[in-house]
């Protein structure tokens, strides 16, 4: 892999991922752009305990252009875009629109490849394996900034989900403080550690693996439906050797990952049949944080990197709405039983 960090004309860095290590990137960004100006600030709601990142500035920002005007497209000619080159592997630049800036943290977007009718799915193992190797450059990197405490790599897919960029494409967040959503997990480490002695990401991993909705099983990942999973077609995908953090994935894992994720987006699709839309996704990786966490009393390598993807389509043509009981209390109701969900995604495995 070679890696090649650019300026934008507004000042923004761009960074081409390149699977030859020969490729020249010289191309300069042609745009009359004024500087970024955000509005982002972090406010705490003293009931939850949790923070909201209130960013006015992304009113403005662009929002399902037609595709001869997509801005993750490469330049052509005079037609002038995020990216100044006519081709690309995988780019990572800086959010034109961010929701975390400055002392708020920092928002990055993941061109996985330059054709803007593909899909993750549609990637070879070479470009996956690249895509994960710019999720944990970006993840070092990032875990550098003062201003960061958790690195979120995550993809959203679909008009449904809220996507506004038809082109294939991810964000990285790096967060100020740990998420809500980790401080969970993190006070359940403890507290199981507490009570049985033992980590609770191992004891969750041994009993979903020894039970009747794993998906995918291979050599170094493995891949179920919880237990209690709150989406009607969710998978949760481990390295059977816990790690923290994709910086800690040794190379036997690095390798394998593209075939195992790349299944598991295309049996994604043939959930529903077909002549069925592409499923509506996001697909969220879960790290520790990088910052002291005295306060939950649990070491941060107690923590399991892992992978979550789910879809809000609940069957053909129906979405799984967050009404009053998800919405106003945080429970979840799930149409799809998972037993059910994980022998559907069995039954669309590749031939």
């Amino acid at each position: 892999m070679k890696k090649t960090s650019t300026r934008l004309a507004d000042g923004r860095e761009l960074i081409h991922y390149d699977a030859k290590d020969d490729v020249a990137r010289t191309a300069v960004d042609r745009r009359p752009l004024d500087p970024v100006a955000t509005n982002s600030e972090i406010r705490r709601d003293p009931l939850l305990g949790d923070f909201v990142a209130v960013a006015s500035h992304r009113q403005g920002r662009t929002y399902l252009p037609p595709a001869d005007e997509c801005p993750l497209c490469p330049t052509a000619g005079d037609r002038l875009t995020e990216i100044p080159d006519s081709s690309y592997d995988v780019v990572v630049f800086e959010n034109r629109f961010p929701s975390l800036a400055d002392d708020s943290g920092r928002c990055e977007v993941v061109c996985f490849t330059s054709d803007h009718d593909a899909s993750f799915a549609d990637l070879s193992d070479e470009q996956a394996r690249l895509v994960l190797d710019a999720w944990t450059d970006r993840t070092a990197e990032l875990s550098r900034l003062p201003s960061v405490a958790q690195v979120f790599c995550f993809e959203n897919r679909g008009a449904e989900i809220g996507v506004t960029l038809g082109h294939p494409h991810g964000q990285i967040y790096g967060y100020p403080d740990v998420t809500p959503r980790t401080a969970l997990m993190l006070r359940s480490l403890a507290a199981h550690r507490k009570r049985a002695g033992r980590n609770l990401f191992d004891d969750v991993l041994a009993e979903e693996s020894a039970a009747e909705r794993v998906v995918l099983d291979a050599e170094h990942w493995i891949a179920y439906v919880p237990h209690a999973a709150h989406w009607p077609y969710e998978v949760h995908l481990h390295p059977k050797r816990r790690v923290p953090d994709l910086l800690a994935l040794d190379e036997a894992a690095r390798t394998e990952f593209p075939q195992v994720y790349l299944e598991l987006l295309r049996r994604f699709d043939r959930i529903f049949g077909p002549g069925e839309p592409p499923t509506p996704y996001i697909a969220a990786w879960h790290q520790a944080p990088f910052t002291d966490l005295g306060e939950y009393e649990v070491d941060r390598h107690e923590f399991a990197l892992h992978l979550e993807l789910f879809t809000i389509r609940r069957t053909s043509g129906k979405l799984k709405f967050l009404a009053g009981s998800e919405s106003g209390m945080n429970v979840f109701i799930n149409d799809v039983p998972p037993e059910t969900a994980a022998e559907r995604l069995r039954e669309v495995a590749s031939s």
